[in-house]
């Protein structure tokens, strides 16, 4: 792979877009409390293409706005480090939109013609791509702090619904396992805020600024709590057994423990380990279904 392709592939950041394509599949799993059809595989693996090349057309976006700050706080990323030009990325971002858009007006097609319920697809992609779209771009939502971190928390939430949309199976389940995704994101957008206090002077107005990184954090574990909470009511008032809350054990540890490294300041390691943590909880989802 020449070193243009893997500039390119950076600057989607794959590492991030991991999660989205377990997630898509995940949603419509949970809508359907895992009995996926084999004719459904197909209509699935489009729309985590869709998901995955809006993402990467959003990781691009802001990379593209952050250029600057980037040249500080991450210089090794594609754009500061002159491996993409400017001018690059924004064709490489388009191309990305154009195959997203396809994959998800394809979907709704398909949905319509199986007499299937197709405009909860169409209004989750069309809310994403407001959210994305005024994040970046007009009025800027990443550069006023909290509301900009709540906006990104949505999109990635977003992605449990959607996946589950896909084959028209969205579920109270799947409302639930969202908002553990959209807490726990949330604290992890807040707590790389706390990262990057210094980076981002003058540039965004973020919510470590206005009330202290030490509040900030607090409130961090606090949200971090919430997603506990939206994680345990499944197993408390159904569809699952109380007992098999014993398969979130790992994901419940790893977030109940986060208060100690919240404490001492060690943002790196509490932004890592909520992402950890997320994917725990929707394998633990997933083992909850299945055992």
């Amino acid at each position: 792979m020449s070193a243009d392709v893997r500039a390119y592939i950076e600057l989607m950041r794959p590492k991030n877009m991991v999660l989205a394509a377990i997630t898509v599949p995940l949603g419509a799993l949970f809508g359907l409390s895992g009995t996926l059809e084999p004719e459904q595989f197909p209509v699935i693996a489009l729309q985590i293409l869709a998901v995955l090349t809006f993402m990467g057309a959003g990781n691009a976006m802001n990379d593209i706005k952050d250029s600057a700050i980037d040249l500080q706080a991450h210089p090794t990323r594609p754009i500061p480090s002159q491996r993409v030009t400017v001018a690059g990325a924004k064709k490489f971002v388009v191309g990305l939109w154009i195959i997203s858009g396809s994959c998800m007006m394809y979907g709704v097609y398909t949905l319509g013609q199986n007499d299937s319920t197709w405009w909860p697809l169409a209004a989750i992609y069309i809310c994403a791509v407001a959210l994305m779209l005024t994040y970046d771009l007009g009025p800027e939502t990443k550069s006023k702090g909290l509301i900009g971190n709540i906006s990104i928390s949505l999109m990635v939430a977003a992605v449990i619904l959607y996946g589950a949309a896909t084959i028209d199976s969205i579920t109270l389940l799947c409302v639930l396992i969202a908002g553990v995704v959209f807490f726990t994101n949330l604290a992890r957008e807040i707590v790389k805020d706390c990262q990057d206090i210094l980076a981002d002077a003058g540039e965004r107005s973020t919510l470590p600024m206005k009330i202290g990184v030490e509040k900030a954090r607090m409130l961090a574990y606090v949200l971090i709590m919430a997603g506990l909470v939206c994680l345990y009511i499944p197993y408390w008032r159904g569809p699952f057994g109380f007992g098999q809350l014993i398969l979130q054990t790992p994901a419940i540890l790893v977030l109940i423990t986060l208060n100690g490294p919240l404490f001492n300041g060690n943002d790196v390691l509490v932004s890592a380990r909520i992402r950890i943590a997320m994917l725990l909880g929707l394998m633990g989802f997933l083992l909850t279904i299945y055992l």
